[in-house]
């Protein structure tokens, strides 16, 4: 049986699964959706979505540095209880995520916090590559958006492929460890320090500003 994108869907809907472990579940399960949902149920990851809205104000704040100190990530991430946030499993999580943040560079953390300012400028500029690689006007409507889902994946750390396994994103691997730990974890915050970042544009604008005052 074809495992479809609605089917898929069907799925995540009733078992606030990672879309991921949804489809993984349907094809084991040859498209059958309810034996895809007791196996889901088996794995604990059902369960992961409804501890989702708990609140998680215990954790732990994990530091990373690469590349002999070039760049450094702090990231908070936090659980229900300082029980779990002592354990090494937690702990690994949350340095997996900041390694994940040095690696990739996120915008930040979910789509809710792309700025829309920033959104309406990658939008325009999406469109007029569109047009200028001579796109159907009736397309690139439908093409725009399917950048910015691109865009998304790309630039928001929940939305990321993980670095250790590209076949699941952040917000999977964070399901999987609420379903195993059974408490809510979320990211709540994060840093990211790249050596020299914005030093040229810093002294371009110095420069400019001491002309400036030379030639008044």
């Amino acid at each position: 049986m074809e495992i479809t994108a609605a089917l898929v869907k069907e799925l995540r809907e009733r078992t606030g699964a990672g879309m991921m472990d949804c489809k993984k579940a349907l094809v084991e399960m040859e498209g059958d959706i309810e034996k895809a949902i007791d196996e889901l149920r088996t794995k604990g990851l059902a369960k992961a979505a409804k501890k989702a809205g708990r609140v998680a104000s215990e954790g732990v704040v994990i530091s990373y540095i690469h590349g002999g100190g070039r760049i450094g990530v702090l990231v908070e991430v936090n659980c229900e209880t300082d029980f779990v946030a002592k354990t090494d499993e937690f702990k690994q999580l949350a340095y997996d995520i900041a390694m994940q943040i040095a690696a990739t560079n996120p915008v930040c953390i979910g789509r809710e916090q792309v700025p829309e300012e920033l959104l309406n400028r990658e939008r325009e500029v999406l469109r007029a590559q569109a047009l200028e690689e001579g796109k159907p006007e009736k397309i690139i409507d439908k093409m725009v958006e399917g950048r910015i889902e691109k865009y998304y994946k790309e630039n928001c750390l929940l939305e990321q492929g993980f670095i250790k396994d590209p076949d699941k994103n952040v917000q999977e691997l964070i399901h999987e460890n609420i379903a195993k730990i059974g408490e809510n974890i979320s990211v709540r915050r994060f840093a990211r320090y790249e050596l020299g970042e914005g030093i040229e544009k810093e002294e371009s604008d110095f420069a400019a500003e001491v002309m400036s005052q030379i030639k008044s």
